[in-house]
């Protein structure tokens, strides 16, 4: 099958106003979306839909039947009214309605998912990744799905105008709060390799005309197997707890450093195109 797991190797590097680096290894589901119940079928540590030691939930992902916050023009196509359909939607078709709402006019025939697992129960993903792919299994779009710490989920899509020289590559404002030292207009620069036997996906931030920060996933491809899985249980224990705690701990470094913080609060307005506004958004919360 095509699923697999990758081990990975993330760095981040903070350039201005005070230089923080740090790196950090983790392992990463990428599920054929097509293929999710083969994957269940094929091991017994991983559910797929269910509890169990790692799961994976279509649910946790890219919610697109639910209400978008403050949408903008720029972003969400102006007649782009997700349709709420009684029944189950698979994670793959909310993927197809999502670009149909950016104003793609073809399904993808193929989607593959990268993210972290949930762990014990417990899922956070700062960013998951989807690359999809035509009928002649070529890339025809990407998405990067940003969830900050307070539960907001935010997906950014890099169509076929975004592809060249192997890669999607994408330059724009994040409108998002996803780290109290980082604005909210700050600009993401995207470049997403689609996904063989290796790894490579890149955010940058960019601020008064410099880069401020940049982030590196890499990875190589190990095989989607109990073997596997027990293996990394024990090398990467409690990953998504790690993970967050690790931001936390950063932010902690960082706020030493006396790095300029930014409320969540201040700028709500500029806030755009996100799912499941946390409470410091509502109109009420400034009156």
């Amino acid at each position: 099958m095509k699923s697999r797991l990758f081990e990975c190797r993330i760095m981040h590097d903070r350039f201005v106003p005070k230089r923080h680096r740090f790196v950090y290894r983790v392992f990463m589901l990428c599920l054929d979306l097509d293929e999710l119940e083969l994957v269940a079928q094929s091991t017994r540590l991983l559910g797929i839909n269910r509890g169990g030691l790692f799961g994976f939930k279509e649910k946790d992902f890219l919610p697109t039947r639910d209400p978008i916050h403050n949408p903008s023009a720029a972003n969400i196509a102006p007649d782009a009214t997700l349709p709420r359909v009684e029944g189950t939607h698979t994670l793959k078709q909310r993927v197809a309605d999502f670009l149909t709402a950016q104003g793609e006019s073809a399904k993808p025939s193929r989607v593959e998912l990268i993210a972290m697992p949930r762990v014990a129960g417990y899922l956070f993903n700062p960013v998951s990744f989807y690359f999809c792919y035509d009928e002649f299994d070529h890339p025809c779009a990407a998405i990067a799905e940003v969830t900050n710490t307070f539960g907001e989920m935010k997906p950014f899509l890099l169509d076929r105008s975004c592809w060249g020289r192997g890669a999607f590559r994408l330059r724009v404002p994040k409108h998002f709060y996803v780290s109290p030292f980082s604005d909210v207009d700050v600009a993401f620069d995207f470049r997403l390799r689609p996904v063989g036997d290796q790894l490579a996906l890149q955010i940058d931030d960019h601020a008064d005309g410099q880069r401020t920060l940049t982030s590196l996933l890499t990875g190589r491809a190990r095989p989607l197997n109990d073997r596997t899985l027990l293996w990394f249980f024990i090398k990467y224990p409690l990953l998504t707890l790690k993970v967050i705690t690790g931001i936390h701990w950063h932010a902690f470094h960082l706020y030493l450093k006396k790095i300029p913080w930014f409320r969540k609060a201040a700028r709500p307005a500029d806030q755009r195109d996100l799912f499941h506004p946390h409470d410091s958004l509502n109109a009420r919360s400034h009156s």
